[in-house]
């Protein structure tokens, strides 16, 4: 039996979740987490072998989740379900230590087979995103201005370039407006640009634009 906890923030697709679920006679949901802190909670208290992780909750989330859940619970597998399309993403939660990363448009056909796949010990990830592992590893590119970016830095980049404005990202985040700030000049520096229309036009160009849930 595969024992699981689903976190995401969505009350409705939980209970989707939950129903595609229902048909595996294999797999076990022993807890839900609708932000960050909650995940740690149950992470902390342990009893389950999979968590099936949304990438963008209130609190802690993202990167910066996956990389303390790593450092807690080492043996923990933990599945990416998000809205997040983009290759960019899965190789960031991939490098911070999850096993697998699954969008949610592909959840009704592939859920069962991802959890029983990264619950097993290996990896779950599409074709483009072990490309792009491997590409990569193969010829770093640092040349894309997004790739000299540090995961918090990529998190803040990918919520102003989504129309949020620096208080929600600070609200978000559970950040100081200051912190957040301070990132955003970093960021900028680093880019070399001087507007937030020219990160529009960057993402755009690269196909970094990805929905955030509000």
């Amino acid at each position: 039996m595969i024992r699981i906890v689903i976190a995401d923030d969505h009350t409705i697709m939980r209970e989707g979740l939950k129903r595609i679920l229902d048909g595996a006679p294999d797999i076990d949901i022993v807890g839900e987490a609708v932000d960050g802190f909650e995940v740690l909670r149950h992470v902390r208290q342990g009893g389950f072998d999979l968590l099936l992780l949304d990438l963008s909750m209130p609190g802690r989330s993202g990167v910066d989740l996956i990389r303390q859940i790593r450092s807690e619970a080492p043996k923990l597998n933990v599945l990416i379900l998000t809205m997040h399309e983009e290759e960019q993403y899965a190789v960031r939660a991939i490098r911070a230590g999850a096993q697998g990363y699954l969008t949610k448009e592909s959840a009704g056909t592939q859920l069962v087979g991802a959890i029983r796949k990264v619950a097993s010990g290996r990896p779950y990830i599409s074709t483009e995103v072990a490309e792009q592992l491997a590409l990569n590893i193969m010829a770093p590119n640092e040349s894309l201005l997004h790739k000299q970016l540090s995961d918090r830095e990529f998190e803040v980049f990918s919520l102003l370039v989504s129309g949020k404005s620096i208080t929600e990202i600070a609200n978000s985040l559970h950040l100081s407006v200051k912190t957040v700030s301070t990132h955003k000049t970093r960021i900028m520096q680093k880019m070399g640009m001087s507007s937030l229309s020219e990160m529009v036009q960057y993402a755009v160009a690269h196909k970094l634009l990805s929905p955030f849930k509000t």
